[in-house]
């Protein structure tokens, strides 16, 4: 709209309104114009979020179909990304959180093996030389 037509509209809602209702009227159009920018940009963010969420997912897919072996630096980032997402979820909420690092991790034991009969460990490799019978 050009600035006369603008100023015309003006003139019009004065002359059906009248000087004590426009304030109100203004007040009114202006609230109703700002709750539909912010519906907009709300939906545009979670549009967004949406998209990023399934293309992290068919990353992950193209990953796990390789063995997670021999990535590409995208399947690599979008699995750091799912990790600390992951990291993040499990942060409470609130003042403490936000001082608190991220958990680092932490290497894997060797696999332990549990036999049923005699209740003792062995490492997978490792065979117990002094129980006769045990493998």
């Amino acid at each position: 709209m050009s600035f006369w037509e603008l100023v015309l509209c003006g003139v019009v809602a004065l002359i059906v309104l009248g000087p004590e209702r426009l304030p109100g009227a203004i007040r009114s159009t202006s609230k109703f114009i700002n709750g539909i920018r912010q519906f907009g940009q709300e939906m545009k963010a979670e549009l967004g979020d949406e998209l990023r969420v399934h293309e992290l997912h068919q990353k992950l897919k193209d990953a796990e179909e390789k063995g997670l072996l021999n990535l590409t630096a995208e399947e690599i980032s979008a699995l750091t990304e799912l990790r600390q997402a992951a990291a993040d979820v499990n942060q409470p909420y609130g003042p403490a959180a936000t001082t608190t690092p991220h958990p680092t991790p932490v290497p894997s034991a060797p696999a332990v093996e549990t036999t049923a009969l005699t209740g003792s460990t062995a490492k997978p490799n490792e065979q117990n030389q002094d129980k006769p019978g045990v493998a």
